[in-house]
């Protein structure tokens, strides 16, 4: 007696889309991974390791220098109108101009620098070209570039207070 059933196609056969699946898959993941790895930026890989661990120190040395002056700002912003008012522990900071730079956490390209302009006593003001919304890391610099204060700050925001750091709470 001989079974003379029909026999399916190969693509009908059960068993080999269950071998198949497997590595169809991880071929396919691998496809979407290789695309999404080469076209996004790397903009957070730097090549000079060694150069920016020296400059740590020279940072350093500047919040030290911040700290020891005293400096504390009160930042207010009014759409894209900046106002600072900064003083230190023997008054008014005056200082001819200050450079605020503001970081993207993730990506450089939103990057920016803004140069507040001193309009007397301490109080300096600045145009935002964009307006900035989400979280930033702000630097604050003097015109002699020895000193800074730092920190962090979800922006837009009507008044932000900055202080300068000891270097050891760091």
């Amino acid at each position: 007696m001989s079974d003379q059933s029909p026999v399916a196609p190969w693509y009908r056969q059960p068993w080999f889309w269950f071998l198949t699946i497997f590595p169809l898959a991880a071929i396919t993941w691998c496809a979407v991974m290789l695309t999404v790895a080469l076209s996004m930026e790397d903009t957070m890989v730097t090549d000079d390791y060694s150069k920016q661990g020296r400059g740590i120190n020279y940072e350093i040395a500047r919040d030290q220098k911040a700290t020891d002056l005293g400096l504390t700002g009160d930042m207010a912003f009014d759409g894209r109108q900046v106002t600072l008012s900064l003083n230190s522990d023997e008054g008014a900071a005056d200082f001819d101009y200050l450079i605020l730079n503001l970081f993207h956490p993730t990506l450089s390209k939103y990057d920016r620098t803004v140069q507040f302009r001193a309009i007397g006593n301490g109080r300096y003001e600045a145009q935002l070209l964009e307006d900035i919304d989400g979280r930033w890391y702000f630097d604050l610099r003097g015109p002699d570039n020895t000193w800074r204060l730092k920190g962090e700050a979800w922006l837009p925001k009507e008044s932000l207070v900055i202080k300068a750091k000891d270097a050891e709470q760091e």
